[in-house]
């Protein structure tokens, strides 16, 4: 399997060693972003200590050095399906875009943009169901996600985003929100600020 950085390949064979899909990825200076559906409870987790440990080891023996290199451990966020992954993958394939490290993302060859657009392929990539229903073929579909990320005005689909993430929360319509928070034991939205006291 080619994929032309070393890290892309680490983070393949971790996803399929524990059984995660990588539907999207863009590799940041200072941090990354996934896109991804795992098997099982757990996985995604040890997916990411597998490709951390490997990484750490990899700068350390590089630049001669020891120690860790991340400030914690990563942060994620459950995400509806429909128009809330194809979002997900928006906002991680244009990450280098808002953060002006290129002006076009298909100059950023550390993202999955390239290959969302149909300008690269990377076979190791498993393509989300909401990707797949832009278009019946190759072509239609990366048109299809040119268009979409070339025409979005996502602000406040940024911003939501960005906080459930932060928060661990989940990033869908209020029906997924509301299905979850029945079945699962786990906040999905925000908690409501009680009354001041003193």
């Amino acid at each position: 399997m080619k994929t032309g950085l070393p890290i892309c390949k680490w983070l393949w064979e971790a996803a399929q060693f524990h059984g995660v899909a990588v539907h999207a990825y863009a590799l940041m200076t200072n941090h990354v972003h996934l896109l991804v559906t795992p098997v099982g409870a757990g996985t995604v987790s040890a997916m990411m200590q597998t490709l951390g440990r490997r990484y750490v080891r990899h700068v350390n023996r590089k630049h001669k050095r020891t120690g860790t290199l991340w400030e914690g451990r990563f942060k994620a966020c459950l995400v509806d399906t429909g128009r809330f992954a194809l979002a997900a993958h928006r906002y991680i394939d244009l990450n280098p875009v808002r953060a002006g490290i290129v002006g076009d993302a298909a100059a950023f060859r550390w993202s999955s943009y390239a290959s969302h657009a149909n300008l690269r392929c990377e076979h190791w990539l498993r393509p989300h169901e909401c990707y797949l229903g832009l278009g019946l073929t190759a072509e239609g579909r990366g048109r299809a996600y040119r268009d979409i990320c070339a025409n979005a005005d996502a602000a406040a689909e940024i911003g939501a985003f960005r906080a459930a993430t932060a928060k661990e929360l989940v990033y869908g319509s209020d029906a997924f929100k509301d299905q979850l928070a029945a079945t699962v034991e786990r906040r999905v939205r925000p908690g409501r600020k009680g009354p001041r006291r003193g």
